[in-house]
């Protein structure tokens, strides 16, 4: 058999789809937060009256090599994670075709019980933020390559904050049971790490969403003109 029908016949199975869900989900992890660290470049004061945040999205656009590779990876790693999601949905409710009458949560949390409706709302989310910060679609004034300035009037709309402000308390949801999901799904997990395992979701959650949510929070109040 050749290696890519092993890796076809892994795939088939609910092990071999969870492993390339915690593959792409560490891709997408690492990408969120170099992003969210690229973002708060919008705090740091202008270097000879070119604000950090425009120096950084230049430089990103001078490397389109880089640029466009990065962007396939990530492309690929989100489809894979949809794809997989998608399919371990349809192995689940086909193994129990008919739903409890009742069902009580014991051992799940409310981040993992929410994932299959916060990731739909998030893919919803990651398309607007490219319309409305990358092409300028959904920003009536938008300039090229001129961050800074885009930020500032898109989140002066309040709205478009709130909007922020909600989709990243889904992403917190959703990079913590991720992010946990990663560790059991390649049997990095052991009883006696769960609680470190477990906090350290927690904690790389909690910075991501407090990191972007800060964001639209001081454009509002001012902080950032």
């Amino acid at each position: 058999m050749s290696s890519s029908a092993r890796v076809a016949q892994l795939y088939a199975t609910p092990v071999g789809k969870k492993a390339v869900m915690a593959v792409s989900g560490l891709v997408l992890f690492g990408f969120v937060l170099v992003h969210m660290l690229g973002n708060l470049q919008i705090f740091l004061p202008p270097k000879d009256g070119v604000h950090a945040i425009d120096a950084y999205g230049q430089a990103l656009h001078v490397n389109q090599p880089v640029l466009l590779t990065a962007r396939l990876i990530l492309l690929l790693a989100v489809g894979l994670h949809i794809l997989s999601a998608v399919k371990l949905a349809l192995l689940r409710n086909n193994a129990r075709p008919v739903a409890y009458a009742h069902s009580t949560a014991i051992a799940s949390t409310y981040a993992s019980r929410t994932m299959y409706w916060s990731g739909p709302i998030l893919a919803v989310f990651i398309v607007y933020h490219l319309l409305h910060f990358t092409t300028g679609h959904a920003h009536p004034e938008f300039q090229f390559l001129r961050v800074h300035d885009n930020v500032v009037r898109g989140f002066s709309v309040w709205y478009v904050s709130v909007f922020y402000i909600v989709a990243m308390a889904m992403l917190c949801l959703h990079l913590y049971h991720g992010v946990w999901s990663v560790f059991q799904s390649l049997g990095v997990a052991h009883p006696r790490y769960t609680p470190v395992l477990k906090l350290a979701a927690k904690a790389f959650a909690a910075v991501v969403a407090v990191g972007n949510i800060s964001i639209p929070l001081a454009v509002m109040a001012g902080v950032v003109k």
